[in-house]
């Protein structure tokens, strides 16, 4: 079966599984419920040999219900496909079931969703932050959250100021030194 063939029959395979079906520029997305998440990542694996998950990204849709969207970009290395996999999740609902055990990349994937978003992957086996630190009480990517930022109790970690543009906030001088020795300092008074 070619990989165009298999898409269209994709539909009847999954059968009442995939709530929407769409085609857009040659792409197809299909819309499954949370619950049915996991089995459905499983046979798209295992069943269509789409074995590799390229990404893993999350939607905010303020003021609708459902409000988040979970999206899987999948792909089939032996017959050249791309599908994609969109899941409608409710502020109050918030969890998802973990795909790391089908797909291991999905493993960071899930993992920045959920310091961005604040959605929960279920049976994650490290679900901790992965770009902001512990104890941040907010999510960055969620539309409520302010452009200028929000301010920060802890003025070491996070800039209180504009950083500086020009030559950035780290220079490198030429010198013979070895990676280690050359390794950016902070701008000294003396490097101005």
């Amino acid at each position: 079966m070619t990989g165009p063939e298999l898409l269209a029959s994709l539909g009847q395979l999954l059968g009442a599984k995939i709530r929407e079906r769409v085609e857009f520029r040659g792409e197809t997305t299909f819309t499954i419920l949370v619950g049915d998440l996991r089995e459905v990542a499983r046979f798209c694996r295992d069943e269509l040999s789409f074995d590799y998950l390229l990404d893993i990204t999350s939607v905010d849709n303020f003021g609708e219900e459902p409000r988040f969207e979970i999206v899987y970009e999948l792909y089939s290395m032996t017959l050249a496909i791309h599908l994609r996999l969109k899941l409608r999740v409710s502020e109050d609902e918030g969890e998802v079931a973990t795909v790391s055990d089908i797909w291991p990349t999905a493993n960071w994937h899930e993992r920045e969703i959920y310091d961005m978003m604040g959605l929960r992957f279920t049976g994650h086996p490290d679900l901790r932050r992965i770009l902001m630190w512990d104890g941040y009480p907010y999510f960055p990517l969620r539309k409520e959250f302010p452009l200028e930022g929000l301010p920060s109790d802890m003025p070491d970690v996070a800039f209180s100021s504009a950083a500086p543009l020009e030559g950035g906030p780290f220079v490198t001088s030429p010198s013979t030194a070895t990676t280690k020795d050359r390794e950016p300092r902070a701008r000294g008074p003396m490097d101005t």
